[in-house]
């Protein structure tokens, strides 16, 4: 069979190399010049590739759509990925949370063993433009530079619309309503969060480590992890940020906030200990000063103006109520949450072709036949920790096998 796929990405490569172990004819039509790019840039150039967990634990982790994904998911799970890139030259490691990254910790190696496994296929690029429909059925695509492309089968494996640069512009969902789908509009996730507090940008560029961040849904906890997130201009980012922006659901309905604990590794009490320790032993030091051992120096002023001590005291002038206010400050520090950053710099598009009009067992277009679709094109996304390529991995292997 002479397979078509549109797009060269994480998805379009894995289709590619398992249509090809089948003996089938596999042309790659990919228009950013250089496959797999953004596989590049996950996991922080690292490649978090599939999450180390039973199919029933990584089904609770999709946020949309996970009875979708069960036959795609038990007929190719993560164990199978990880000995498939282990087979092509990735020696893996399991890492906190089951993340799964390459030995190398280069992003690099994963997409070179893609594309040897893909090797076998035909490289074109190009912009498919339309799809070529006759009788119904999918028979090729015309590209935008005028090239016709004919096939038995399309897979259509473009991504969403996070990183446009990357390549991922949404052409697959201009080619997927040709043929009748409905397109869920995408929204971004896995994103940075947009905050009205002037206080993130007084602390822009300022990353913290070992922190934990609480998500708030109307003053009710719904998501809270230890690890690393940055303030940023606009608010805050990084991987703990990321990992709760895919909580957030009917946001103009709710009011959301992120508390941070910025010293989690100590109760109240404790840490009022050390803060009354470390006031004795810096006296003289303004109140600004007093916080020198404790917080990042970035945030030491934002955290005077907030704490509402005048600067000019002095540590041994603090009173046991205003350590007791800095206690309450230090282990929930409030950010308010407007909005998710824009799609162009989300990690994950939500959204795409709707699941109801495409089958569950082999990824076939329900409405087309001969039309496919795998990976970050459909309506399905997961929360952070390797799950989303997961979903790209097991969705192009059905497509694959259908063939």
């Amino acid at each position: 069979m002479n397979l078509l796929i549109v797009g060269a990405g994480a998805a379009g490569l894995m289709a590619a190399g398992a249509a090809l172990e089948s003996g089938h004819a596999v042309t790659l039509l990919e228009h950013s010049g250089l496959p797999g790019k953004k596989i590049l840039v996950t996991g922080k150039g690292r490649c978090n590739l599939t999450n180390n967990c039973g199919e029933e634990t990584f089904l609770q982790n999709v946020r949309t759509n996970p009875r979708f994904l069960y036959s795609a998911l038990y007929a190719f799970p993560p164990a199978r990925a990880m000995d498939l890139f282990e087979r092509l030259g990735v020696p893996l490691k399991t890492e906190r949370g089951r993340r799964v990254f390459p030995v190398s910790d280069r992003a690099e190696d994963v997409r070179a063993a893609l594309l040897r496994y893909a090797a076998g296929a035909r490289f074109e690029a190009g912009s498919a433009r339309e799809l070529l429909l006759e009788s119904g059925r999918c028979a090729g695509v015309r590209t935008k530079e005028g090239r016709t492309f004919l096939a038995d089968a399309v897979l259509v494996a473009t991504g969403g619309v996070s990183y446009p640069g990357t390549g991922s512009t949404g052409d697959g969902y201009k080619l997927a309503k040709q043929a009748g789908h409905t397109i869920v509009p995408p929204v971004p996730s896995l994103c940075s969060l947009v905050s009205p507090d002037p206080a993130c940008k007084k602390m822009m560029g300022l990353s913290l480590r070992n922190v934990t961040l609480t998500l708030y849904r109307d003053a009710k906890p719904v998501y809270s992890e230890l690890g690393e997130m940055l303030f940023t201009h606009f608010g805050i980012s990084g991987p703990l940020t990321l990992s709760a922006s895919s909580y957030i659901k009917d946001m103009e309905k709710h009011t959301w906030s992120a508390g941070i604990d910025l010293k989690p590794a100590l109760s109240g009490e404790q840490l009022y200990q050390r803060i009354t320790n470390d006031f004795a032993l810096l006296a003289n030091k303004s109140a600004q000063g007093a916080l020198a051992k404790l917080l990042p120096a970035s945030m030491q002023p934002v955290m005077v103006e907030r704490w509402g001590v005048d600067p000019a005291t002095h540590a041994n002038q603090i009173t046991k109520e205003k350590k007791q206010a800095l206690v309450r400050l230090i282990k929930r520090w409030e950010v308010p949450i407007a909005r998710r950053g824009d799609l162009a710099h989300a990690v994950i598009t939500a959204g795409g072709v709707s699941v109801k009009q495409v089958d569950p067992r082999t990824m076939q277009s329900k409405l087309c036949p001969g039309l496919f679709f795998a990976g970050e094109v459909l309506d399905l996304d997961a929360y952070t920790g390797g799950y989303n390529l997961q979903i790209a991995w097991c969705t192009a292997q059905a497509a694959a096998r259908a063939l």
